[in-house]
């Protein structure tokens, strides 16, 4: 199983998680697919019986059935399910740098808690891709993600963004969004160094982040940081 698999779930926890053997059902209102989806770790002997109960669990939810599958998947649930009809979405990278160490870090603000203006920041480049129309809204859906584990939360003003989780020797880079009349001044780097910079002094000793195949300017920018491609991931969606 790959670690990953298991150090991205715990940084970005569903608030509604529901254990099913090896398995968990993951729902968060239906923002971000890595918080709505079934994590499928580990041997199945009933696999086609566990898709099944998966789609009712969803389904009483009025959600799509969404999977995840990393290198950690269940042996032959991406073929099955991909044999259902599943659509394969957003393949997915995970990048990992050896070393947290860095020169000539940037100072962002660094904070225990997201500010509004750091949450409006972050949401103003990534919420637009989620759902809306139901009694809690989606952005109080992403606070209690971001919220769910200790975490820092970097910002330059209102124009670049990015939260950290430390997690034993390694830290989770999560949230990178710079304001799209901000891009292309380095916003990002200084943030993403400025975290760095903040898991060394905390101890850890590797960091990692995700980033969608399709990004090739986030994916340009982790490479000349020093990160480099560690595991994929991918989902299927239902």
């Amino acid at each position: 199983m790959s670690e990953f698999d298991l150090l991205v779930d715990q940084a970005w926890p569903a608030p509604h998680r529901v254990a099913a053997g090896d398995w968990v059902y993951r729902h968060a209102g239906g923002v971000t697919k890595r918080a709505n989806s079934v994590l499928a770790l580990g041997d199945r002997t009933d696999r086609g019986k566990a898709i099944d109960e998966a789609e009712a669990f969803y389904a009483d939810l009025g959600r799509s059935c969404v999977f995840s599958i990393g290198a950690g998947a269940t042996p032959g649930l991406d073929a099955e399910l991909e044999s259902r009809g599943y659509r394969l979405v957003d393949p997915t990278l995970v990048m990992s740098r050896p070393s947290v160490s860095v020169e000539g870090a940037a100072d962002p603000a660094i904070a225990s808690e997201p500010s509004p203006e750091w949450l409006d920041t972050w949401w103003r480049v990534d919420g637009g891709r989620h759902p809306e129309g139901q009694d809690i809204p989606a952005k109080e859906w992403a606070a209690r993600i971001l919220t769910g584990v200790p975490a820092v939360y970097a910002s330059l003003g209102a124009e670049a963004v990015g939260r950290a989780v430390l997690q034993g020797e390694w830290l989770g880079i999560y949230c990178m969004a710079v304001v799209p009349e901000a891009r292309r001044r380095g916003l990002g780097a200084s943030v993403l160094r400025g975290l760095l910079g903040w898991g060394a002094e905390m101890g850890a000793s590797r960091a990692y982040l995700v980033v969608t195949e399709a990004n090739r300017g986030a994916r340009a920018l982790y490479e000349r940081e020093g990160f480099t491609v560690a595991a994929r991931y991918h989902y299927r969606v239902r």
